[in-house]
């Protein structure tokens, strides 16, 4: 008996109208584990008009009633975060470990957004003119769309949804349709936490939903997260249609290694950064910048940490899982062929690796490849996946100026003893996120995540202030009163003014 993933529209389960379905592998496994539906744009107004019928109410909640649920869920997730876990690595692929991070990578945004009236306070200015006064207010925007990737199933979905609905909005949540069960769960794990009906919706689906969501007129806002181009259509299409938009896209991250740099503690990063999560992060580094002087030296200490490394089932005692699809998995391989094919050594071939998992599991082992040229795919393309590129400079101005050339500005690291050379790095380099001997440098909740150039479409980062300032809209109020002492009946004893 097959088992469907249905949507959560209006607190239950729903089939939708649509019968269109997609198999939901267990990439360990490499076989079908499930069948998620495919929602229509009929199913979208559905949850949509559900998610507006919840905020005249919901809108009007106090603050102190939305920090109640949040905090609740909170509580609740904390408890029961190794169940999530668990349905991570059964539909991505990434080892329990790194999903028990994700998870509470999400919980810091779920804490943040539990304190977040104190954000959402307007201003306030006595007697600007005459017995005039002017103040501010800050207001939920309505139904808001939130379109999330596969490579984070539950973090990124919080950090989104928490902060919208502590502000007051309802939301329509469009899930990866290849790892979508952590949405649910979460869903009516909220619910569990007091969520009224119909304040967080889930639908599933392709192209279809999220066209839908883009242009319906009852959403008054979209955050993505995904490859550039996508973004770049997500941020195209849903501001043509009025909407405010948050669009964070792809990148190349890059680490530079100055001469003057602790190598272990840079291979050990370079591994971690490189490797983690199989390579399928927004932030992971694709890319070493490693000056000439000590590359040698950078790359065989790099290849000795990766021989201890073992590729595997996540549910085992593994470093590093599966790829998400087998068709992901090979387009991530072939472009080890496109560094021989332009000159490159391929110095650890992950197409090699002897897994701890089924053989129809989605493998690719961690990849190291030496003497890349900027003008090859190998560099220029987001790969996604274990695959660290070696690019050998000069110097530090030499790397500086690559990394300021890419199409892509989300995250860079330097690792330097030099402090004058990290502070000059972090003034003159065109990237949103910096790391100084961090090697994957991801805001913690109260500030906000997002790059520059293609890695962000919008003037909104994700959660932090950016996000307080995205959920919610302003108000300015000018006001005047009569003062009492114009007039009216006063029994007092009569007095001059």
């Amino acid at each position: 008996m097959t088992d469907f993933i249905n949507h959560w529209i209006d607190g239950r389960e729903a089939t939708g109208i649509s019968t269109r379905t997609q198999p939901v592998y267990d990439p360990a496994l490499g076989t079908s584990t499930k069948e998620v539906r495919l929602g229509s744009a009929a199913d979208v107004d559905t949850a949509v008009a559900s998610a507006l019928s919840a905020f005249g109410e919901w809108g009007g909640t106090s603050w102190s009633r939305r920090q109640t649920v949040i905090f609740a869920f909170r509580e609740l997730l904390n408890a029961r975060k190794e169940e999530l876990a668990q349905i991570l690595t059964a539909e991505h692929g990434k080892v329990l470990s790194d999903a028990l991070g994700e998870i509470a990578r999400g919980l810091e945004v779920v804490d943040f957004a539990a304190g977040i009236a104190h954000l959402a306070k307007g201003e306030y200015s006595e007697n600007v003119s005459t017995g005039v006064d002017v103040y501010s207010l800050r207001q939920p925007l309505g139904v808001v769309g939130i379109i999330s990737p596969f490579n984070f199933p539950a973090m990124v979905p919080m950090w989104f949804f928490p902060i919208a609905i502590a502000a007051g909005n309802t939301v329509v949540l469009k899930p990866s349709e290849k790892d979508p069960s952590a949405s649910i769960w979460l869903a009516k794990l909220m619910q569990e936490a007091g969520l009224p009906d119909g304040v967080l919706n889930v639908v599933h689906g392709d192209k279809e939903s999220v066209d839908a969501l883009l242009v319906h007129p009852d959403v008054q806002s979209i955050s993505f997260v995904g490859s550039t181009p996508i973004a770049r259509y997500v941020y195209e299409t849903a501001t043509s249609a009025g909407k405010r938009v948050q669009a964070l896209g792809g990148a190349k991250n890059h680490m530079l290694v100055l001469p003057d740099a602790d190598l272990d503690l840079v291979a050990d990063s370079a591994v971690n950064a490189g490797f983690g999560s199989a390579g399928e992060r927004c932030m992971a580094i694709s890319v070493v910048l490693a000056v000439d002087s000590i590359a040698d030296e950078l790359v065989s200490k790099i290849t000795t940490r990766m021989a201890g490394l073992t590729t595997g089932d996540g549910r085992r005692s593994c470093d590093m899982g599966p790829l998400i699809t087998e068709v992901h998995r090979d387009k991530v391989a072939g472009y080890i062929d496109i560094a021989i094919a332009d000159g490159a050594k391929v110095v650890v071939d992950g197409r090699d690796v002897v897994p701890d998992g089924a053989a129809e599991g989605f493998w690719l082992g961690p990849t190291v490849i030496d003497n890349v040229s900027t003008d090859s795919r190998v560099y220029i393309d987001e790969i996604f996946g274990p695959v660290l590129s070696i690019v050998r400079v000069s110097g530090y101005d030499e790397g500086l100026g690559i990394i300021n050339a890419s199409r892509y500005g989300n995250g860079t690291a330097i690792f330097t003893n030099d402090g004058g050379a990290a502070r000059r790095f972090q003034r003159e380099v065109q990237v949103g996120m910096i790391g100084i001997n961090v090697p994957i440098p991801v805001p913690v909740a109260y500030h906000s995540f997002g790059g520059w150039k293609d890695s962000l479409f919008g003037d909104a980062k994700a959660y932090g202030t950016h996000g307080v300032d995205f959920f919610t809209r302003e108000k300015a109020v000018t006001s005047r009163w009569l003062d009492p002492s114009h007039g009216g009946i006063n029994l007092g004893f009569p007095r001059n003014a």
